[in-house]
């Protein structure tokens, strides 16, 4: 596989392997692009929980990302954890100044998957005033588009009108994820511009769902790197993760990790 697409990945470690800085350098890899990284946090996880966080300074952050984006260079970024406000004012500062005209994918990781808290609660406004004008997609989960929208998601409908509602806090467009709405079908909602978008697909009976958010950012950030339009990123990254789910390896105890690289062909 030709290597094609340069990812910036701004995001925490999962020592667990299935989320955060992992997932996606798995992602990225799978889906034949280059990953970079510039590690925000440091956590002690598993399937079952986060057990520690340990944060890395602001000013070592924007560091990492500058002399990333001076060498390599980058076709797109994603940002994942971000864990107070003073590193999202490193991250956006950082970028401002180095990555103008490079489209940004925002993960708003707020939550992990078994409801640890990620995100600082008095860095919300930040990330809404400050990171989030400043995304080509932002890719919240149910849970996060109601934090952000300060409005409720019940049913599929709902999703539409909160993405309509996102749209206005400046991104060029919002994906609002419907995984965690009840239901033997899955609801994505893309709201952009000039359009929208729906994407269902039958849910996967399925325990092994963790880093599916970090997973589904870094793919669609590999498809704009790679040159693909905004909704056939999304419909790829969305088919590369459901594939990931159905053949997940089962491991731990608690919610499992995904087949990252279920694209890759074994050596033989």
């Amino acid at each position: 596989m030709a290597m094609n697409g340069r990812v910036l990945i701004v995001a925490g470690s999962d020592s667990g392997g299935g989320a955060g800085i992992q997932a996606d350098l798995k992602t990225v890899t799978a889906l034949g692009g280059y990953a970079a990284t510039a590690i925000t946090a440091l956590t002690a996880q598993n399937t079952q929980g986060v057990f520690g966080i340990v944060g890395v300074e602001p000013a070592f952050i924007a560091q990492q990302i500058r002399v990333v984006l001076e060498d390599i260079g980058a076709d797109s970024i994603k940002t994942g954890m971000l864990h107070n406000t003073a590193v999202i004012d490193a991250v956006v500062e950082t970028l401002d100044r180095a990555a103008t005209g490079i489209p940004v994918v925002v993960d708003p990781v707020m939550y992990a998957k078994g409801g640890d808290c990620l995100l600082d609660p008095a860095a919300r406004d930040t990330l809404i005033r400050r990171l989030l004008p400043r995304a080509a997609l932002i890719t919240p989960n149910v849970r996060e588009a109601e934090a952000l929208s300060g409005l409720p998601i019940r049913e599929p409908d709902d999703l539409a009108a909160v993405a309509r509602q996102l749209l206005e806090l400046g991104p060029t467009a919002v994906l609002v994820k419907g995984g965690h709405l009840p239901g033997d079908m899955v609801t994505d909602w893309l709201i952009w511009r000039d359009g929208e978008e729906c994407f269902t697909a039958p849910r996967t009976a399925n325990r092994n769902t963790h880093g599916t958010g970090c997973t589904l950012a870094s793919a669609i950030a590999t498809g704009l790197a790679q040159g693909l339009l905004l909704n056939a990123a999304v419909r790829r990254a969305l088919a590369y993760v459901r594939e990931a789910i159905r053949t997940a390896p089962g491991l731990g105890r608690g919610c499992g990790p995904l087949n990252h690289g279920h694209t890759v062909r074994p050596w033989h």
